[in-house]
């Protein structure tokens, strides 16, 4: 346990020292988190959306990561959406909260094909409890509390069979931690960009078949890949399957009940050595959806 222990104060210190491979958290049903990572999102499905998360990584191992998210969206008019999303990150002694709100605007390409531009604004908190560690480092004395604020940018291009993501979340690198003590140290947030794109083939009346694939770049960390491909049965109970490259596989469930209410569950199992330690990760997604019925926006491919 004590070396488990060491593994998360090392992996906590990693968030307030110099890092170059800094990642924001990864969801196993990214689909359903879209306006986190690409602002252009917040009302293309021409309905309101609020949806609730939680995200329990590698269970089985103390202090493991644990995330919590809620956002919704919806059009407030012919051509504008707006957005709001709330993401707290916690890990050890280190937790994260992400607060931004979202902007989007339509633009017609042809009669069923839309794009939308968007742009996100907030920031985020980050606070690290070290009054409870013990260890004989002045720069590890004192808790550490900030705000940084941040913008972000990123396109959605919509038609009735498919949909192509491109989105920069936080175009800012800013200074999580600076301190000038026995050694100077300091942290930033590298700039995530996100791509990605699914297809909807329509396999009979009842059933259909959503393959998608999302990628993540982030400098000086490997390049993550998520492939995706879920089978649904009248729009309301979806199976599927995930695979992110070199990292982990998926499997996930949701259901629809009232026409307003869809519930998601994935459990996710690593490809890497953190398997030998973890019982795997558990996702849950909550997700209200309030349908306009007089919308004249036809062209979305509704979940």
């Amino acid at each position: 346990m004590k070396n488990l222990n060491y593994i998360f104060f090392v992996l906590a210190l990693s968030l307030v020292v110099q890092t170059k491979a800094q990642q924001d958290p990864h969801f196993s049903l990214y689909k359903y988190n879209m306006n986190i990572v690409n602002p252009a999102y917040a009302g293309t499905e021409g309905n309101l959306e609020a949806l609730f998360g939680v995200r329990s990584q590698w269970t089985g191992i103390k202090d493991a990561p644990e995330t919590f998210n809620f956002n919704v969206n919806s059009p407030v008019g012919r051509n504008v959406g707006l957005g709001l999303s709330a993401v707290t990150d916690r890990v050890f002694v280190v937790s994260e909260t992400h607060i931004y709100a979202d902007f989007s605007y339509k633009i017609k390409i042809t009669d069923v094909v839309d794009l939308f531009a968007g742009i996100k604004a907030g920031g985020s908190f980050l606070d690290v409890d070290l009054n409870g560690l013990v260890a004989d480092d002045p720069l590890f004395t004192e808790n550490i509390s900030n705000f940084n604020p941040n913008v972000g940018v990123g396109f959605y291009l919509k038609a009735p069979k498919y949909y192509v993501t491109v989105s920069a979340p936080g175009l800012l690198k800013n200074d999580r931690f600076e301190k000038e003590g026995v050694v100077p140290v300091s942290a930033n947030d590298n700039v995530h960009f996100f791509t990605g794109a699914g297809y909807d083939f329509n396999l009979s009346d009842s059933f259909m078949l959503k393959p998608s694939a999302m990628a993540k770049f982030v400098s000086g960390a490997p390049v993550s890949v998520d492939l995706t491909a879920s089978m649904w049965y009248k729009k309301r109970l979806e199976l599927g399957i995930n695979y992110r490259l070199d990292e982990s596989y998926t499997g996930f469930l949701t259901m629809e009940f009232l026409d307003h209410l869809r519930i998601g569950y994935a459990f996710e199992r690593a490809t890497t050595d953190i398997n030998t330690f973890s019982n795997g990760t558990h996702e849950v997604v909550l997700k209200l959806l309030l349908r306009n019925k007089k919308k004249a926006y036809v062209t979305e491919t509704k979940l």
